[in-house]
């Protein structure tokens, strides 16, 4: 069974999970992995969950404002070996509760085209296909994702 726990940035499984994504992130994006590292840092990072099976930390992910309106989800990471099992979408569903517990009513996202695991699981999940939005406008290997709460 998978226990979804509510907590911020600086909880040290979350940024034990972080760094694995980072790692795979730099593995993945090659060359373009400064600029996209450059959005990623947890600075204004309030509300961060980590993903507990059997009592260890096998995902996270996190919502930071967008505007007054939109949470942008952040971080998003399952270990390799729980990967396909259901983590990813329950804490997905557990951040967008939040969002809405939070009065805010859509969800933002980006992802790389690298990604395609990322993009399957945003696109079950009922996310919609955006024009890339702020600094990821005009950028060729992001995908960017909307859903209203």
């Amino acid at each position: 069974m998978i226990e979804i726990v509510r907590t911020n940035a600086s909880n040290s499984d979350f940024l034990k999970l972080v760094r694995s994504l980072d790692i795979e992130l730099q593995l993945r994006d090659g060359a373009e992995h400064e600029f996209f590292a450059q959005f990623n840092g947890l600075e204004g990072v309030k509300y961060a969950v980590v993903a507990y099976k059997n009592g260890k930390a096998v995902g996270c992910g996190a919502i930071k404002a967008y505007d007054d309106q939109t949470m942008e989800i952040k971080r998003m990471f399952v270990a390799p070996d729980e990967r396909g099992k259901g983590v990813a979408s329950a804490i997905l569903k557990n951040l967008e509760a939040w969002t809405k517990e939070l009065h805010f009513h859509k969800c933002i996202l980006e992802t790389g085209v690298k990604m395609p695991e990322a993009i399957a699981l945003y696109t079950k999940n009922q996310y919609d296909l955006i024009p890339n939005f702020g600094q990821y406008a005009g950028v060729d290997s992001s995908v960017c994702f909307l859903k209203k709460i």
